[in-house]
């Protein structure tokens, strides 16, 4: 099936099987590897991107759900070297250790700031409690978001 969906600003033409996730499109007919898989049923949070300013699931989004929508992902964030607000301040926080959820919390609290820009702690505990991080290293990212809302 051929599809048009527009990924960071970009209409982008691909030919996914029916029953493509739009992570599966977006990392393998993309090169957009940013998007992790991680549990495969949208409980672990390291495939989060935003739709139409939303977080979401990407491993559980059929690819042919998200035409029409404005899709962003980690890799939309920054503008050419210049990180993103939160990106920066996850950076600066050391809010990360392998790395591997931090695309999706990145993704999750850009949502979050967008819609209330100064959040409380429990505000963003709550934004995040679908996020899982093998680390452990969540009292930073609290405080990058944090920074972030500064």
């Amino acid at each position: 099936m051929n599809l048009t969906l527009t990924v960071n600003g970009e209409s982008r033409r691909v030919d996914p099987a029916d029953s493509a996730t739009l992570l599966g499109v977006l990392r393998d007919e993309l090169g957009l590897t940013g998007t992790h898989y991680g549990c495969g049923h949208g409980v672990c949070g390291a495939c989060i991107v935003l739709l139409d300013g939303e977080p979401a699931p990407a491993c559980k989004v059929p690819a042919l759900q998200a035409a029409g929508k404005a899709i962003l992902t980690i890799e939309g964030l920054a503008r050419g070297e210049t990180l993103s607000p939160i990106q920066q301040a996850f950076l600066e926080a050391d809010a990360m250790q392998c790395g591997y959820c931090t695309p999706g919390m990145i993704m999750s609290a850009t949502a979050l700031l967008a819609r209330n820009p100064h959040p409380t702690d429990d505000e963003i505990r709550a934004a995040l409690a679908s996020h899982l991080c093998r680390c452990g290293v969540y009292g930073r990212v609290i405080d990058a978001i944090k920074a972030a809302a500064r």
